[in-house]
């Protein structure tokens, strides 16, 4: 018989910026090309606060493909409840994830902290999020905990028996975190920060659920101080992702 291997629950996301070709001039040189051609690489060398108008311009007015000329590239760790929402952005984005086929997954699982709002009040479309009482917060922390032990040990048994990887994972819940890269352009970003965020600057209003908008003001903050006259158009033109 296996003993069951001691669970790790957390309340967090990361993202880790891995990689970047990123910056303001790109958008620049990519939207400079349309008038002055070849000579648009001159942007390269030039200070890009000179032409913050123009950035601004390009947002505002939705001119969208300059943003593109530009990649990120994180590694994000969060559960796969988020991901599965994540993956709905498929245009932009590429992706590639840890494997249950291929590797044994690890007992790490989300427990949501007093931070979280737990309660749910109105109809859809008009409902709000509220903090929880103590003793919710307490049911929810034990309920998942319990429920996540009695997973991963099914899981574990599975396993002992020989059952392929691929099979036994189906024991396993959403709440359980992966890993995974995903890279993307500002446009794709831009896009996925108008819906996954909710802000007071945003001309369209966005409900998100609170875990995907946690790992979307991490990816936020990264691009912010990669391109930050693009991030600056982009709250003043209320959000909206050209």
């Amino acid at each position: 018989m296996t003993t069951p291997e001691p669970l790790t629950l957390r309340s967090d996301v990361t993202v880790e910026l891995v990689k970047s070709s990123a910056s303001d001039s790109d958008v620049l040189f990519a939207a400079r090309v349309s008038t002055v051609g070849e000579q648009s690489l001159d942007e390269l060398g030039k200070d890009p606060e000179r032409s913050k108008g123009l950035i601004n311009y390009l947002v505002r007015d939705r001119h969208g493909s300059p943003f593109e000329h530009n990649s990120m590239t994180f590694l994000i760790s969060a559960p796969i409840f988020v991901f599965r929402e994540f993956m709905r952005h498929r245009v932009g984005w590429s992706y590639n994830e840890e494997s249950g086929r291929y590797r044994e997954l690890q007992p790490v699982f989300y427990v949501p902290d007093t931070s979280r709002k737990l309660v749910q009040e109105g109809r859809p479309g008009k409902y709000v999020f509220v903090e929880g009482s103590p003793a919710q917060y307490d049911a929810v922390r034990d309920t998942l905990t319990e429920s996540y032990e009695q997973a991963y040990g099914a899981y574990q048994k599975l396993l002992a028996e020989g059952v392929a990887r691929e099979v036994a994972r189906a024991a396993l819940p959403v709440g359980l975190y992966s890993s995974m890269y995903a890279t993307c352009n500002a446009r794709s970003l831009m896009h996925f920060l108008g819906l996954r965020t909710q802000h007071e600057l945003a001309k369209v209003p966005s409900f998100p659920q609170r875990e995907i908008e946690m790992v979307g003001e991490k990816l936020e903050a990264e691009w912010a101080r990669l391109m930050p006259l693009t991030h600056a158009a982009f709250n003043a033109n209320g959000r909206v992702a050209p």
